[in-house]
Parts: structure tokens; sequence; C-alpha cells
């Protein structure tokens, strides 16, 4: 056994190149596991700097310097987020508490039609059988309350925490896009000089994040929106609400649809019961969904790393369990990332044995 693992050893680790690598990797690795929830506002920054940088090199293009072209980028982009924040937020929290207290409504509302199956359909379904299940419905509902009330109460206590992050993220972001070439040359000079797989990977990943976190974004706010348009003119209540969940769902592929899927389907039922408005939605809700997945999704992601349906779950699954939300939205990129890396490794392999053989 360790004969074989010392053979394993000396074929993907044997240059200092694939040793540089792993050492980077690991600590990368535990950095983000051991002091992931306190370097949070650097990542956030980072992602959004990741994301600005885009127009910032395309004003700088027009001959603009570095500078005026980051002050002009971050100027509109605070300028969005205090429009969502002050015209958004407000409907979004009205919407949400209407419907929390609402809530307790639509599960005896519910009930009762869970209660009357019996006496329509006796061939079908039980009166014990609508029992159990009445009282596993009753049981998950305070137990999601339960967890709604806790989050409320740290959400609390961390205000003054989001405080300080609207204030320290913008200005990472601005330094991080203004000294873009200086930050970089300096976290050049941290990384041994034994870095050709370390460019080999990072090459490969850098335009396929790029691509993920703006096609992310753009399928977000399309998704959102479509649905917000389809639901109020479909009269549906909680539109802005709805639509803002629905366009969020898209960052946990195949499960997200499925899961936004509950809340669509209740709010219609307690509005139109089971009348024509009510299988509409869904109908309609159904071809977004189709629409997102077979042509949306093709053209955002056309250069996005081809990965099988089984990887990108189970890397939602591991990364979504490591790290939460970011976690959920980077499970692609991480995967891609781990494919990268076994490419590099295995291309390393093959150029040894090519010299070997020669």
């Amino acid at each position: 056994m360790f004969e074989y693992v010392k053979a394993w050893y000396e074929k993907k680790f044997s240059d200092p190149d694939s040793v540089t690598l792993l050492f980077l990797l690991l600590a990368l690795v535990a950095m983000l596991y051991f002091f992931g929830p306190l370097i949070v506002p650097v990542l956030v920054a980072l992602i959004i700097a990741y994301l600005l940088d885009w127009p910032v090199v395309h004003l700088e293009r027009f001959g603009l310097k570095r500078f005026t072209a980051t002050s002009i980028v971050m100027l509109i982009f605070i300028g969005i987020m205090l429009t969502l924040i002050l015209v958004i937020g407000p409907v979004l929290w009205q919407q949400s508490s209407n419907l929390v207290q609402e809530t307790p409504h639509m599960v005896e509302q519910g009930k009762s039609f869970l209660l009357d199956l019996p006496d329509k359909y006796p061939s079908l379904i039980s009166a014990e059988q609508v029992q159990s299940i009445v009282v596993t419905v009753e049981t998950k509902v305070l137990d999601f309350g339960q967890v709604v009330l806790s989050a409320s109460l740290n959400s609390l206590k961390d205000a003054v925490a989001w405080l300080i992050y609207l204030i320290l993220v913008p200005l990472l972001v601005f330094f991080m896009l203004k000294d873009k070439v200086e930050l970089s040359a300096s976290i050049a000079k941290m990384i041994p000089r034994q870095r050709r797989l370390i460019l080999q990977v990072w090459h490969e990943m850098n335009q396929q994040i790029m691509n993920y976190i703006r096609g992310k974004v753009f399928e977000i706010l399309i998704v959102g929106s479509v649905s917000f348009i389809a639901f109020t003119i479909l009269d549906l209540r909680y539109a802005a609400l709805l639509g803002v969940l629905v366009g969020f769902s898209v960052l946990i592929p195949f499960v997200g649809a499925a899961l936004v899927t509950i809340p669509v389907a209740a709010v219609a039922l307690f509005q139109f019961g089971l009348e024509t408005q009510f299988w509409t939605v869904l109908i309609i809700y159904g071809i977004i969904q189709a629409l997102d997945g077979n042509v949306l999704v093709p053209l955002l992601f056309s250069e996005a790393v081809d990965l099988n349906p089984v990887f990108i779950i189970v890397a939602v699954l591991f990364f979504g369990g490591l790290w939460g939300f970011w976690g959920v939205f980077f499970a692609i990129p991480l995967a891609s990332l781990v494919k990268a890396l076994i490419n590099a490794w295995s291309s390393k392999h093959e150029e040894l044995a090519q010299d070997l053989g020669n």
C-alpha cells in the first residue's frame, strides 16, 4: 500500500510546479474554511470588483484614465444599488410581511381542503392519511416559523455589521479597481517562481469565472424581471416578492426552480383556488423555466465548461454545505476549478511520461 501511494505521489507531485500549486490550493482552502466569516467583506468586494472590471476596461479603451473610469463605474453602480434599496426594498419588505401574516390563514385553508378530500375521493385517500399529512405539515410550518424568527433576531444583531459592510465594501471595490495593476503585481511577488501550473489553471479559469458571474447576474435580472411582469399581468399577489425568488432560484441548478414552485403554487392556489387562473399561473411559470433552461442559459453560458449534471449537483451540495450562499453561487466555477486542477496535473504527468519516453 505504501509503495502504491509513493508511486502515485512521484507521478503527480515530483515537479516543483505541482507542489507549489498543491500548497497554494491547500492554503486558500484552509483560509476560507477557518477565516471565511471574517473575510466575507473582502470576498464580496473581490466578486463585485471582478464583475465591474469589464466596464472599466472598456471605458479605458475610449481614452479615459483608470481612476476616471473607475469613478464613473462606481458612481453608476452605487446609484443602481441605492435605487434598488430605496425603491424595491420597501416593496419587498411590505409583501414579505403581508405574506408572513397571511401564512396561518393559507395553512388553515389548505388544511380544510385536505380534510375534504376523503369525502370527495374516498377510494383514493382515507381520513387517517389526511390527518397524518396535516400533522406533518403543521409541524414543518412551526419549525419553519422558528427558523424565520431566529434568523430575524440574528439579523437584528448583525445590523451594525451590515452598516459597516455598506461602507467598507464600496471602498474596497473602488481601490481594487483603481489599483488593479499594483495589487496584481504584489500578489505575483508572493507566489513562488515555480508557478507554471498556477498560471495554466488561472488562464483556464479566468475567462470562465468572468463569463459565469456576468452571465449569472444577467440571468437573475432577466428571469426575475420576466417573472415579475408575468405575475403582475396575471394579477398574482406578491408579484415582486415571487419575481425576486424566481430570479434568485437560478443560483441553484435544477433544484432552485423546483423549490420556488412551492411558494408560487401556494400563493396562486390561495388566491384563485383550483380555477383557470391557477393553472394559467403554473403554465406561464413552467414556460419561463423552460425558456430559461433551453434558451437563456445556452446563450449566456456558451463559453462555460461543459459539466455533467451529476457533478453540478454534487458541487452544489458540497460547496453549499461548506460556505452557504456563496458556496452555492460559485458551485459551478469551483467544480470547473477542480476539473482544471485535474487537467493540469494530468497534463504534467503526460509531459513527464513523454520526456522519459524520448
